[in-house]
């Protein structure tokens, strides 16, 4: 009778991969009836079970899952005589149910209608729009700067902890209801990872858990990303699976927040990607327009890249690859490198607001 079960499950793997591609046709539909719709909902009752938790649970689920890998491997596999029959219905059984559970739960909305379309954004932009944009948002960063630090070389130390900085994502996404009016984050569920040594060599700031619906912060970041990491995930349980759209998404309620340590960390956000853009486009440009960053900003960028260069290890391209292969299945083709699309919704926004 188990056998059979493994047998039904393997056999409905095939038949839900081409659902999911049939759905991936529908955006208006996955829009409607998902994202809006059964989305909101699940989402929410996992926020309530798993959110007051102080730990992650979705991070134990993960340790738990590895070890029942080990043991399956040392068990069933790394034997003598395997039966190969036995092994391949147990993979594909279990591979059947979480690819169900991860696109019921969550996963669906990778096929939902891209952001620009939502919010009636055009999504081509000129070099001459780029330069204008960044060129504002250098203004905007600069006078941020001044405000917290008068000295122009010392860049920005939030004053915050990790704890402080989620609580106020609260009411930094409840800003945005005159924007995305069906964006309301609550209840919340975001808490430092458990595993927060493992992500830093692995090179993420955070992730999703979608079986939990609990946004995991890497706890060893540093403060001054925090905030917009905090609302790129928040983004990710609100529904916004693409990590374009979760990137502009925490750069928006950042920007528009009241507190000034979020709008610095949002707006020199936002200005990275537009700059990093530019580089691809006008080299020289780009590097005359980071001269005119108050060298405290530059300090703010140098010490993110010092960060992550002190955990750089052989393994982390491995990690690296793997994602991009994920964002690939997951109806993002350029994978990580997905700067264009962050910044049209940058640019195509920015460019009559800043």
């Amino acid at each position: 009778m188990q056998s059979k079960t493994k047998l039904y499950l393997t056999l409905l793997l095939p038949v839900q991969i081409l659902i999911i591609k049939g759905i991936s046709f529908f955006p208006e539909a996955v829009e409607r009836f998902y994202s809006n719709g059964l989305f909101v909902y699940t989402s929410k009752i996992l926020r309530y079970v798993f959110g007051w938790l102080p730990f992650s649970f979705g991070d134990i689920l993960y340790c738990v899952l590895i070890i029942m890998l080990i043991r399956f491997l040392f068990k069933k596999v790394f034997k003598k005589h395997f039966l190969w029959k036995e092994i391949v219905l147990d993979i594909g059984a279990t591979l059947s149910i979480v690819y169900a559970c991860f696109h019921i739960l969550w996963g669906i909305n990778y096929y939902r209608l891209p952001l620009h379309e939502i919010l009636e954004l055009d999504d081509e932009y000129t070099e001459e729009e780029l330069i204008t944009v960044s060129e504002k948002l250098i203004t905007h960063a600069n006078s941020l700067h001044a405000t917290l630090e008068p000295n122009d070389s010392l860049s920005i130390q939030i004053p915050y902890n990790k704890n402080e900085i989620f609580k106020k994502t609260i009411p930094a996404y409840e800003q945005l209801h005159t924007i995305l009016p069906d964006l309301k984050y609550h209840p919340k569920s975001i808490k430092k990872s458990i595993l927060s040594l493992p992500l830093t060599y692995m090179g993420f700031s955070g992730y999703l858990n979608p079986l939990t619906n609990e946004a995991q912060v890497n706890g060893l970041i540093l403060n001054y990303k925090a905030p917009t990491t905090s609302c790129h995930e928040e983004a990710h349980q609100l529904g916004f699976a693409k990590e374009n759209e979760a990137n502009f998404i925490a750069a928006l309620t950042t920007m528009n927040y009241e507190d000034p340590y979020f709008k610095y960390s949002g707006t020199t956000f936002a200005l990275k990607f537009c700059l990093n853009d530019l580089y691809f486009r006008n080299e020289e440009k780009a590097i005359c327009l980071a001269e005119e960053l108050r060298p405290g900003i530059r300090a703010n960028y140098r010490e993110v890249n010092e960060f992550w260069e002190s955990y750089e290890n052989p393994l982390e391209f491995i990690f690296e690859s793997t994602y991009d292969s994920y964002l690939k299945a997951n109806n993002q083709p350029d994978g990580m490198e997905t700067y264009s699309y962050v910044v049209a919704l940058l640019v195509n926004y920015y460019k009559t607001r800043l």
